[in-house]
């Protein structure tokens, strides 16, 4: 699958918005504010997850991520295996309004995943009843 276009523009190119230097802020600020900056073809697994559980971009990001999912649905960002699909899962249904093929082809691929720890089997279950797999 390659859906997306322009993996070579950044998300400020993408959304022809530049937000303002933030100042002195946290870490995960200053990360969100440069990763928006970076070509979305070049996002690693960990920037996904980044931005996409801060819901930056997910118009773009969503079909990334699920491109990277349905080759590994158990991707492994920063933190455990299959936080990426934590990040996915529990974005606001609102967001996969746009994209309801691909909410359902992710939903047959994460219907299909047995033996999930409770956290994200619970993330993979309310994900089903939204696009309409349980």
């Amino acid at each position: 699958m390659n859906r997306l276009l322009h993996r070579d523009r950044t998300l400020e190119d993408l959304e022809d918005s530049r937000w303002p230097d933030p100042g002195p802020t946290t870490s995960l600020a200053e990360r969100v504010h440069a990763l928006r900056r970076k070509p979305i073809g070049t996002l690693t697994v960990e920037d996904l997850r980044t931005l996409i559980v801060q819901s930056v971009g997910l118009p773009f990001l969503l079909p990334l991520a699920v491109e990277v999912l349905l080759n590994n649905p158990l991707v492994e960002g920063k933190f455990y295996e299959g936080d990426l699909l934590s990040a996915v899962t529990t974005r606001d249904p609102g967001s996969w309004s746009m994209f309801p093929d691909l909410a359902r082809e992710l939903g047959t691929v994460v219907s299909r995943l047995t033996d999930l720890p409770n956290e994200l089997h619970r993330d993979a279950t309310s994900f089903l009843t939204t696009v309409g797999h349980a």
